[in-house]
């Protein structure tokens, strides 16, 4: 039966393919053309374009509203010019504005979010192939903006990717990018100006030679709520629809070849108070990261001695159901290109997902060495690889590889395969395979349709080793159309991938509708939906159902509220629910009807607030679980936030409360030398977390790391199993160099 299903979803991705290979391009006809002018003088990256070069340049105007009022001109005058020569492209962005008091300048941190702030963003697709692309963008404060567009219809983020990507192992935009690259600003009475490098060896392109990439722009107004672009995108789509991108034409890219290292050094201190012995360890670690350009498309990563000693901690979570929670990679090495090894369905049913790597059970495992190769053969996007862990305490060593191609058509289509295996290298009759195989369908701009099916083959299995999903959305500037189906084996088992549950057939419809107030100037839209999902096991039992009907109100500022959400909700139990220590929820079908409820106010301002609550029905009893967040901003140099997330759960079989309470502030000196803090208090455990580090940033996120951790525990022995007192610290510096031996 297996091999039956996979055959015909293979025979439907392969029909779909060529159906697409058969379609027309999307009308182009007004498709704006730059160009750039080549230089023998770079200019310098001040944030001063006053130097001649850029007077000479091709002048590129013409922007349009993406929103709020699509396809009229800007409302501040908008020039960009490009320069290059044998080393790199050069940016140079004219901002105008007639009250540059009004500029919000936003938070001096690399990579901070660009909704909530004026920006300037370009998308470079340097393989002219209308899906991927690199993202360089800045705002008035002088940061670095940088990320990966991978599978156009996958992006998100309506304003230059609202936060770090959370989709494991991939997804459509990867902030965690970081390119080497340079970006300088100023402010006068005449608006804002920003000045970009972009070295030839930071990007990836088919070939050196005269060559045409695909290219926009957009221009962030935040007092108005306003993004503009250069090449004409309709406001359902945001500046990462790369098929409705302009192109930069006959650029000469060196032909060169991309040869750098990243050495670290690290120095670390650490002391367990659980063991029974405690006592301070201290230790210091070499390792490296290189990275080779095989060719101008083809590159091979290659790391020593792996650590992520400056990586943000996880963020505290509460888990009231009976499945695990998923937390987000955030590791550097492993989100780097992350969208080509991204098969499945996101935080659901991921084929790979990197997290398994290096971490077991909370416990970290020592990375010796691994390597990735990813780009673009014949036209073909690849990835491989590998990755070899050192055994620690009782977890055996193990190696893990990936091997990831697919093959991009017209309109948004592909269709590709994924082969991720698990080694247990001290025992190999222990072992885990997944394969499997995706496809998109793009259908005009409005219509996309995808799906995947895969396998496991883990020792001692055998049947039920399968899963798949399939579905599609339609998308016009006034409605919302979504549906999927998805099914899953009692015994998939994607090790190295992520699943929240097993044996179910689920399904999701979702149909919303936007409704436009042009007439209403401090209106922008509403958004009435109604969305269900249902959750049945392999033989039809209904084990979870939601039905959710809402209305959401958007101010032209930004500030956002919706209707109290109704949600119909069923869950169906087929043995006893232990949620919480000594309460136990019997087996049986519980249906209910909750409300929710969420807003934020003007997250621009300097002082903002977001939040809401779930009140209503929860298995035997109720629930009420209301979440605000307060986020404060002094000028661009310090921004705080404190978030409560409160429950209340009363039941015939006993009640509790618990709540999770995090601070996070930052402070920068410059846009590459900042401080950050985040302290985290869970109920449930009764722990606080701290977590402070101090960088002082080089290019590409290099640079010195400061890091201090610590967990005080705050309960009694007799609750938690711990006594009341200090339960982790770790101080740790790490400093890591980039050096270029590409001109060597």
């Amino acid at each position: 039966m297996r091999t039956c299903m996979f055959r015909t979803t293979l025979a439907l991705l392969v029909s779909f393919a060529q159906a697409a290979g058969q379609q027309s391009p999307p009308n182009r006809i007004n498709e704006p053309i730059a160009s750039a002018t080549v230089v023998s003088e770079p200019p310098v990256i001040d944030g001063n374009l006053s130097e001649s070069s850029w007077q000479n340049a091709q002048l590129l105007s013409g922007f349009v509203q993406r929103e709020p009022m699509e396809g009229e001109p800007v409302s501040e005058r908008t020039e960009v010019r490009i320069l290059y020569d044998g080393e790199a492209l050069y940016v140079g962005a004219w901002l105008f504005d007639r009250d540059p008091s009004g500029i919000v300048v936003g938070r001096t941190l690399r990579d901070a979010s660009l909704n909530d702030t004026d920006a300037f963003l370009i998308v470079l697709d340097t393989y002219l192939d209308r899906q991927n692309a690199f993202v360089f963008g800045t705002t008035p404060a002088g940061i670095e903006y940088d990320g990966q567009v991978a599978n156009e219809q996958q992006a998100g983020g309506g304003g230059g990717g609202s936060s770090r990507q959370q989709r494991g192992s991939g997804g459509g935009f990867n902030l965690n990018w970081d390119g080497s690259w340079e970006v300088a600003t100023s402010i006068d009475g005449s608006g804002w100006y920003a000045e970009m490098r972009i070295p030839f060896s930071t990007l990836r392109y088919p070939r050196g030679g005269v060559q045409a990439w695909g290219l926009n722009f957009a221009r962030n107004i935040r007092r108005q709520n306003e993004q503009s672009v250069w090449a004409p995108i309709p406001r359902q789509f945001n500046p990462y629809r790369v098929s409705l991108a302009g192109t930069l034409s006959r650029i000469q890219a060196p032909a060169r070849r991309i040869l750098t290292i990243t050495p670290y050094t690290l120095a670390d201190g650490f002391k367990d108070y659980t063991a029974p012995f405690p006592d301070a360890d201290f230790s210091a670690t070499l390792g490296a990261d290189a990275k080779i350009g095989l060719n101008q498309s083809l590159t091979l990563d290659l790391t020593v001695n792996t650590d992520f000693a400056q990586v943000e901690v996880d963020d505290q979570q509460v888990n009231l159901t009976r499945f695990p929670l998923f937390f987000p990679e955030k590791r550097a090495f492993f989100l780097e290109n992350a969208g080509t090894f991204s098969v499945g369905s996101g935080r659901s049913a991921e084929l790979f997902f990197s997290r398994r790597i290096g971490l077991s059970g909370g416990t970290e495992v020592p990375i010796r060495a691994g390597a990735r190769l990813s780009g673009k053969v014949a036209g073909m996007q690849v990835g491989f690889l590998n990755i070899q862990t050192q055994g620690v305490d009782q977890i055996n060593g193990s190696n893990f590889g990936v091997i990831r191609a697919s093959q991009e058509f017209e309109n948004r289509t592909t269709l590709g395969a994924i082969l991720v295996s698990r080694l247990n290298t001290e025992n190999t009759g222990d072992y885990n395979l997944t394969y499997g195989i995706d496809g998109n369908l793009g259908i005009g701009q409005d219509l996309t349709f995808n799906g995947w099916a895969a396998g496991t083959d883990t020792r001692g299995v055998a049947g039920g080793e399968y899963g798949f999903s399939g579905g599609g959305n339609y998308t016009t500037r006034d409605w919302q159309v979504t549906g999927r189906y998805r099914q899953i084996g009692a015994e998939f088992n994607p090790e190295v991938g992520f699943v929240n549950r097993r044996a179910y057939r689920y399904l999701n419809t979702r149909v919303l509708r936007h409704i436009r107030l042009d007439n209403v100037s401090w209106f922008r839209e509403l958004r009435p939906h109604v969305q269900w999902e249902e959750y049945w096991d392999l033989g039809g039992f209904s084990e979870s159902r939601k039905i959710h009907i809402d209305n959401h109100f958007e101010f032209a500022n930004g500030a956002f509220f919706q209707l109290p959400g109704i949600n119909i909700i069923g869950e169906g139990l087929q043995s006893p629910f232990r949620i919480r220590e000594g309460i136990v929820i019997p087996a049986g079908s519980y249906n209910n009807i909750d409300w929710e409820f969420r807003f934020n106010s003007n997250r621009s301002a300097p002082l903002s607030m977001s939040g809401g609550w779930g009140f209503g029905g929860f298995y035997s009893g109720t629930r009420f679980s209301p979440n605000a967040t307060v986020s404060y901003r002094f000028r661009d140099v310090f921004s705080a936030s404190i978030r409560l997330n409160y429950f209340d759960v009363r039941l015939d079989e006993g009640s509790f409360t618990t709540s999770v309470l995090g601070l996070n502030a930052s402070y920068s000196f410059t846009p590459r030398i900042y401080v950050q803090g985040q302290l985290q208090y869970n109920a449930d455990t009764e722990d606080l977390g701290s977590n402070i580090r101090l960088a002082w940033l080089n290019t590409a996120g290099t640079g010195l790391y400061i890091v201090y951790n610590d967990i005080e525990h705050f309960g009694v022995l007799e609750r938690t199993g711990f006594s009341r007192g200090p339960q982790q610290r770790q101080f740790v510096i790490k400093y890591t160099k980039l050096l270029d031996l590409s001109s060597f």
